[in-house]
């Protein structure tokens, strides 16, 4: 059975937990008596739909087939006026629990962009006379400016008087010869439109005036424009003849010891929570809830078209909205379970997104391995890991996130980045001066990516601590007479204003998180160990306004105690935001995380220089983290995964184990 699959389908689901996403008969309830409570509601939309968690106490203490609460939390938008509520809807009683109005201003930042206003900025940009001037200057017809691409993008905060207050976006253009052409092939450069989404109209026409030539040259990507493949390669098959070694239980998942339930927000995509490990004979907890927060992609062009470059993608779009439907075959290879996931669109009617999460097992090398001639013992292990993944598409670039769970109790995520780099236009002969040359006649602007990960510890229970270690050498001397000592250095951190810290390849800084109040059989804390990237962190001037609203970014690791409220990176409303929001501000608190419920933040990324091996499309770039178990187990619980053999069991039995036995070491 090459290619198969199953189906989680989400519209047959019932609720069993207090974290099951919302379905979809809650998300049309939610939404209906939000707009009851609403006078005119034509215009109302819904960029926040979901479900509200309960606080994690009332989780703690939930045991099957007893009663719990049940709310969803909606943010809505009035596109005619610009009013913003955040709703609370307890969904036992049918009853709208609260709503309250949200500032818009610079200092609460604006609800997200919708779906809608890409559309509608686009037909407002298209329907301007002056702009289409702009274009008629720069050689293009008519019939050439109906086709052109007009991309919205988020504006950032710069402080600039005529746009204070405003629901604004800023939009950019690319030619098209044809519907499918690749646009970023032929960026107009110089040219930015700002429109305002309330009032409906474009309030500033940026023109830099120097009618940069349009790019022409094709650069596209689509099956029919590459002409024949090759033909060199072979078929790949991934067969599981019997099925998946995992079993799926509505939202719940249990594999090899893993046992976690999977969830999903527009905001944040794939959430993972009550993630444990089977292990003497119970399940250990190690991590309550884990997903990815907040996304910042600042650009290093100071010019009118690409200054202002910095979406946020998940605070900004939504990495939950903005999730593919993936494909058997493409996206998935083997024998693949789908979670379909209940959703909500701009004007809050529920829909089914399909196949929004893939989960598969994969084969990943050596797990462990000894020949000893001695003895003519020798044992090989097979490694094997289960794959939870989505993909989002936001704007040219495309996400994917994949956990990966490991049998030897390690837990990784990796984020894979493809899709097309932004470019910019040249002048005949120009060498880009911000970037990377990809083309004779286009650069691409360096950037930054930078992913946050929330991960609400639970190593062994909710008393939880974080150490940090770095490897130092011993001077030669008594302590170290032969000069081959290297030591340890430990530290405890103790208050969240001094645990935001960075990485150090030089000193392989890591750090453990740790349950202090348990001592282990060799007289130390069960822990997990995290095992971070040293790469650059933000590289934005800290007085400038980036830096500012991407605060999360200076640091690599930064440590909280558990707080319902303080759930992202960037705070509630990074959209249009001035900055000072988010961890930065969380941890001005100084309050303790010695032994407290706390919750670990990494900030990871990838900086790119853009080069001609990146277009039309990027082959993935990877980014992420391990924890790794340390001290958690007393042995490795790798030790008990059967060897491979020569064909696979079946139904039969037969094994003949090629992985195992005597080694002949005779010449």
């Amino acid at each position: 059975m090459l290619n198969t699959q199953d189906k989680t389908n989400a519209a047959q689901i019932s609720v069993v937990h207090p974290l099951d996403p919302l379905t979809f008969e809650e998300i049309r309830q939610a939404c209906e008596i939000v707009r009851a409570d609403t006078t005119d509601a034509t215009l109302l939309r819904f960029p926040w739909v979901e479900l509200l968690e309960p606080v994690k106490s009332e989780v703690d203490g939930f045991s099957a087939g007893s009663a719990f609460s049940r709310r969803a939390m909606l943010v809505t938008l009035d596109t005619g006026t610009g009013a913003t509520t955040e709703a609370i809807v307890d969904l036992r009683s049918n009853k709208l629990e609260s709503r309250k109005s949200i500032a818009t201003d610079h200092e609460h930042g604006q609800p997200p962009i919708l779906v809608e206003d890409f559309h509608r900025a686009a037909a407002i940009v298209k329907a301007n006379a002056d702009w289409r001037q702009a274009l008629k200057r720069r050689g293009l017809t008519d019939e050439e400016i109906d086709l052109v691409q007009v991309d919205p993008i988020s504006p950032g905060y710069f402080d600039f008087e005529p746009y204070k207050g405003r629901r604004i976006l800023r939009a950019v253009t690319y030619y098209r010869a044809y519907e499918k052409d690749n646009a970023y092939a032929h960026p107009v450069e110089g040219l930015v439109a700002v429109v305002d989404l309330i009032e409906g109209a474009i309030i500033s026409l940026e023109d830099d005036g120097r009618n940069v030539p349009i790019p022409r040259r094709q650069y596209n990507y689509e099956t029919a424009a590459l002409g024949a493949p090759r033909t060199d390669l072979k078929p790949l098959e991934i067969v599981q003849p019997d099925g998946p070694s995992f079993s799926v239980d509505g939202w719940k998942v249990t594999w090899q010891d893993w046992e976690f339930r999977v969830g999903f927000t527009p905001r944040e995509g794939v959430v993972l929570s009550q993630l444990g490990f089977r292990n003497d004979g119970r399940v250990r907890p190690i991590i309550y809830r884990a997903s990815i927060t907040e996304m910042a992609v600042p650009y290093a062009d100071p010019t009118p078209q690409h200054f202002a470059k910095c979406a946020f993608d998940a605070g900004e779009f939504g990495l939950g909205k903005l999730a593919n439907q993936l494909e058997l075959g493409c996206d998935c290879l083997g024998h693949i379970h789908y979670f379909d996931v209940p959703a909500s669109d701009d004007f809050g009617q529920p829909f089914i997104m399909k196949n929004a999460i893939c989960m598969h097992e994969e084969d990943y090398g050596i797990l462990w391995k000894h020949n000893e001639f001695r003895s003519n013992v020798s044992e090989t292990r097979r490694s094997r890991r289960l794959v939870i993944s989505f993909f989002a598409t936001v704007g040219n670039y495309d996400y994917g996130f994949y956990w990966y769970l490991y049998q030897d109790g390690t837990v990784q995520l990796e984020a894979k980045l493809t899709g097309i780099v932004q470019t910019a236009a040249l002048e005949n002969g120009e060498r880009y001066k911000y970037g990377g040359m990809i083309t004779p006649d286009l650069g691409g602007p360096s950037h930054q990516h930078f992913f946050n990960a929330r991960l609400h510890m639970a190593i062994d229970g909710t008393g939880n601590s974080v150490t940090q270690h770095e490897y130092r050498s011993v001077p030669m001397g008594e302590k170290n007479p032969f000069g081959n000592v290297f030591e340890v250095a430990s530290e405890l951190l103790e208050n969240e204003a001094d645990a935001a810290r960075n990485a150090d390849g030089a000193t392989g800084r890591y750090w453990k998180v740790i349950n202090p109040n348990i001592t282990n059989e060799v007289g130390n804390h069960p822990g997990y160990k995290v095992v971070v990237m040293p790469s650059p962190t933000l590289l934005a001037d800290p007085d400038g306004s980036v830096a500012k609203r991407a605060g999360f970014a200076q640091k690599h690791i930064w440590v909280t105690p558990y707080a319902p409220e303080e759930r992202f990176a960037s705070g509630d409303y990074p959209n249009q935001h001035g900055g000072e929001c988010g961890l930065p501000v969380y941890i001005r608190q100084k309050r303790s995380i010695v032994n407290q419920d706390i919750v670990l933040w990494h900030s990871f990324g990838h900086t790119h220089v853009c080069k001609p091996e990146d277009f039309p499309i990027m082959p993935v770039e990877y980014a992420g983290f391990t924890l790794k178990p340390n001290n958690f187990f007393m042995t490795s619980p790798a030790m008990t995964i059967p060897p491979a053999g020569k064909h696979h069991p079946g139904k039969s039995g037969s094994s003949d184990a090629c992985c195992h036995g005597p080694t002949d070491t005779s010449n």
